[in-house]
């Protein structure tokens, strides 16, 4: 069996080697040529996977290792009985911890001495909006949660839903939808001029969902007003080419890896090693947490002088500090188009390892019932 798969999939020896041939690929410039005498295609979201590319191929299963699943035409896969796997969810805690890093140095900005006097707006409650709703509430945050599409087919819920223009007024806003265009909810170009104007200079907007979620020239418009909110991208329109105008103008730019701890990167593995597993009715022996390496950093000591809420931005901020990620984005943003993307790319590609919350142990020794639970949030191992 032949499995053509994309070169920034991690472990893929240690889970597919026993199945079949492995052939790298890079994911963005894959061709049908690559793939004709494939039986299994595995990608990331930077792979369009349509007819286009698999018509007249051998593939019989398709794989992303990615929560998201709008680079691939499920309903041609469908049609031509190939089948499909993604990985929802794989990533969610990873992608909650770049927020709270980022929200961490936003109430810093603002002079907060509780960072949870901050209200928090999540646009779009799936696997990564409702973990980080979870999480933010368990620490104190004020969190107004907008989904009109589960809003609708879950009437009987107890979430309280908003509207989002009432989440547009949170102190923060941040964005985790699907990129859709079908109406009545279509997420492409949800946030544009209208919705743009209604944040203001006091507020930090964030995107690590989509990056066509936001109408990028009505954004860099936006920024170029007196009043403009704060702005954090992770994600971006026409990725890898990316504005070198709008990175210029943003708080804060990383090159889409919010996602990329590699917990979440492992599991994302993991979960198409199951889903490809029991398709070819396969045994599943194995689990990303056997091949995890010990983490760079391992414990955090704090006593009880330690004041709670800066004790907690400064854990997390040890685990990951969006800072760095954004120092390297700036310094790509140089020569041609073409240069520019090449170095987008390269980021993530060479994305240096970064652990999560969960793989850090913090003793604590005569601190408050409060800071611990405060720790245990955010995903930290306990030593009392």
């Amino acid at each position: 069996m032949l499995i053509v798969a994309d070169e920034n999939i991690p472990l893929l020896d240690a889970f597919f080697g026993d199945m079949g041939e492995i052939r790298r690929v890079t994911g963005r410039t894959l061709t049908r040529e690559q793939v004709a005498d494939a039986d299994v295609l595995l990608v990331r979201s930077v792979t369009r996977v349509n007819q286009a590319l698999l018509e007249g191929s051998r593939v019989r299963f398709v794989g992303t290792a990615t929560i998201g699943t709008d680079h691939i035409d499920l309903e041609w896969l469908a049609s031509q009985g190939i089948r499909f796997a993604a990985a929802p969810g794989c990533n969610a805690t990873s992608v909650a911890e770049y927020v709270l890093s980022v929200v961490s140095l936003f109430a810093e900005r603002r002079g907060l001495a509780d960072w949870t006097d901050l209200s928090v707006g999540i646009v779009g409650v799936g696997n990564v909006g409702g973990q980080l709703a979870q999480m933010l509430e368990k620490l104190g945050f004020e969190v107004r949660l907008c989904d009109p599409p589960r809003q609708q087919d879950e009437p009987e819920s107890d979430v309280p839903f908003v509207s989002l223009a009432d989440a547009l007024e949170c102190d923060v806003v941040t964005l985790h939808t699907p990129l859709t265009r079908q109406l009545p909810h279509a997420t492409h170009h949800l946030l544009s001029e209208p919705q743009l104007a209604m944040i203001g200079p006091e507020q930090l907007l964030i995107n690590a969902g989509r990056g066509e979620v936001i109408d990028s020239v009505a954004l860099l418009r936006r920024l170029e007003q007196a009043d403009a909110p704060l702005v954090v991208l992770d994600v971006w329109e026409r990725e890898p080419g990316i504005s070198p105008d709008l990175v210029d103008k943003v708080w804060l730019a990383t090159p889409h890896v919010a996602g990329y701890s590699l917990e979440g990167k492992m599991q994302g593995t993991e979960m198409i090693y199951q889903a490809m597993s029991q398709s070819m009715g396969l045994p599943v022996r194995k689990k990303a947490g056997q091949f995890l390496p010990e983490p760079a950093l391992s414990k955090l000591s704090f006593t009880s002088a330690a004041e709670e809420d800066r004790a907690l931005r400064t854990a997390l901020l040890a685990c990951y500090d969006p800072r760095a990620d954004d120092a390297r984005l700036r310094l790509a943003m140089k020569g041609n188009t073409a240069e520019r993307a090449a170095e987008f790319d390269r980021l993530r590609r060479d994305y240096p390892v970064r652990r999560e919350c969960s793989s850090v142990k913090i003793q604590l020794k005569g601190t408050s019932k409060s800071l611990q639970d405060g720790f245990r949030a955010m995903g930290f191992k306990l030593k009392l």
